[in-house]
Parts: C-alpha cells; sequence; structure tokens
C-alpha cells in the first residue's frame, strides 16, 4: 500500500490562548478532528484525494465558527458571499465559485463545476443557477445568521472598514489536501471572504494558482491570509514550480513563500501542503492557524497556536 496523507486547516491570524475559552477551543479541536477524520477514513478506505478533501471541506463548512459555509461572514450589504475551489494534480482538472448565496456546501458546487461543465470558475447568480440545475443543496438566510458575525459586521459598518473575519486580525479560510493510496493529489478550499466586503470583492480562495493548487508531480496547495497579496505572489503555484524546478523540498518552497515572498510585501496568513511522497507541511507567518494532519505512517495531530 502507498503512503497517504491529509491536512487541513480552518485559517489563519491573531490566534492567542490567552484569547480563547477552554470551552471554545475545544470546540475549535473537535470540528478539525471531524473534518480530519472524514477525510482520512475515506483514504483508508481506497477513496480518491478529490473525494477526501472534499468531505474535510464540507464537515468545516457546516460549523459556524469557520468562515466558510454555515459561518461565512456578512457582506457590505448583509448578506453572505462565498466563494470556494477545488483542484486535482492528475490532469490538472479544477472548479471554482465565486460569490455564490444561500448554497450549503459551496466546495461541493466547486467540485460540480468541475466535472460537469466545460469551465473552471462560475460567480454569482449563473453559478447558483448551476447549482439548482444539478441538485446542490441550497439553504435560506437564517441558516447563515450567526449572531458574533452580526456584530462583527455591525462594527465594522460603523467603522466604515472592511475586516478580514475578525477584528483581532484572523482569516477564516478553510481548506484541505491530501494524497491517496494512487497516487494522486487534491486540494480544496472554501471561505465567507472579509466582514463589510464591498464591490463584489473577491481574495485568492477560488483562483487557481494563488489559493488552491494540485500538480501530481510536486504538491497540493490550500491557503488562508490576506487574500490580494496571496493572489500577487500566486503562492500555490508558485510552491510547486519552486519544487519542480529547483527542485526544493515541499518544507523548503513553503518556507520561501509564507516566510520570505509574503513577508516582503507584507503578506499575513498561512497555508497547509502535501506532495507526491505524502510529507505535510503546515506554515504561517501569523500568530497561529486552525490546523491538523494525519498520515498512513501512523503521525496526527490538531494544533491552534504556535509551537
Amino acid at each position: 500500500m502507498n503512503n497517504f496523507s491529509i491536512a487541513i486547516h480552518g485559517g489563519a491570524g491573531t490566534i492567542l490562548k490567552s484569547a480563547m475559552t477552554q470551552e471554545l477551543q475545544a470546540q475549535f479541536e473537535d470540528a478539525l478532528q471531524n473534518a480530519l477524520d472524514a477525510g482520512y477514513t475515506l483514504l483508508e478506505r481506497g477513496a480518491s484525494s478529490l473525494d477526501a478533501v472534499e468531505a474535510a471541506v464540507a464537515v468545516l463548512e457546516n460549523f459556524p465558527l469557520f468562515n466558510a459555509g454555515k459561518g461565512s461572514v456578512f457582506n457590505h450589504l448583509g448578506k453572505h458571499e462565498m466563494d470556494a475551489s477545488i483542484m486535482e494534480g492528475q490532469t490538472l482538472a479544477a472548479g471554482a465559485v465565486s460569490g455564490i448565496s444561500n448554497v450549503k456546501n459551496p466546495i461541493k458546487l466547486a467540485r460540480v463545476v468541475m466535472e460537469k461543465s466545460e469551465h473552471v470558475m462560475l460567480f454569482g447568480k449563473g453559478a447558483e443557477e448551476f447549482a439548482k440545475h444539478h441538485e446542490i443543496a441550497f439553504e435560506p438566510d437564517d441558516y447563515f445568521y450567526n449572531e458574533m458575525r452580526y456584530k462583527q459586521w455591525q462594527e465594522a459598518v460603523e467603522e466604515g472598514r472592511v475586516m478580514l473575519d475578525h477584528s483581532e486580525r484572523k482569516f477564516g479560510t478553510v481548506g484541505a489536501v491530501a494524497l491517496d493510496q494512487h497516487g494522486n493529489l487534491a486540494a480544496a478550499t472554501s471561505t465567507g471572504g472579509m466582514t463589510n466586503k464591498k464591490f463584489g470583492r473577491v481574495g485568492d480562495t477560488p483562483i487557481i494558482g494563488a489559493g488552491t493548487y494540485a500538480n501530481n508531480h510536486t504538491c497540493a496547495v490550500s491557503c488562508t491570509g490576506h487574500g490580494e497579496l496571496f493572489i500577487r505572489t500566486v503562492v500555490g503555484h508558485d510552491i510547486s514550480c519552486l519544487m519542480e524546478y529547483k527542485g526544493l523540498s515541499l518544507q523548503e518552497a513553503c518556507d520561501v513563500l509564507v516566510h520570505d515572498k509574503l513577508v516582503k510585501i507584507g503578506g499575513e496568513g498561512g497555508l497547509i501542503a502535501v506532495d507526491n511522497y505524502g510529507n505535510v507541511a503546515m506554515l504561517f507567518n501569523s500568530e497561529g492557524m486552525y490546523r491538523g494532519c494525519r498520515t498512513s505512517e501512523g503521525g496526527m495531530e490538531v494544533k491552534i497556536y504556535k509551537e
């Protein structure tokens, strides 16, 4: 049996133990563990990495404390606009959606775009129409309502600013990467974007090569952070290129992006990645990142704070 592994994240940013209650920390850790288990169980049964990352991200989308799916933040108009993408490394097939509302699990729609359309990305009302055509589950506005998110939005509106999920700078994107027993890589990412975002703003999450990337020759990557800067540095694809063209290891390539290239332009956040040998990297340049990984060699961890 070939090695297989999975890693997940629930966002990065200023995540301090001093600001976290034990009860809240336990909730986050349980959610991360549930997502990890959902994906790993599929890999263990011989399922594809694509199935594993979709399942893991869907669990995170259903958890209201992460900024994706059910827990998505409010935009300037008091609505929810969600983005998601998914990619598999064997054929470089990818699917993405952006600016969608009321779709229960945006990651499921992204996969349908990849497999059932001729396109890579669908946006807004058109993407929602496509979702209905393919019987993707929708939920009413009150499903996505969260009192904490509502207060964040009200605060942002009063101060006339855009917020990166929380006032304490937390980037709440969720994601997963995996290598399956067949040697195939996949990555998936989903987000509700920025609180009080305006003008149809789109971050790195649905941009293939920036927030999400997978290539069987190198690695699979899912990012979380200040999206504009992750787009400008094309983080996911650049990590793959450093491995393919310069011969860097997964850890070395991720380190260049997270601790050098992003830092030089003020880019805060992190990423998870897995290479075609099953090695896992979970790097961030912020105070913390909700993260976890599990490998067929017996390694498993769920963490929130810096070491």
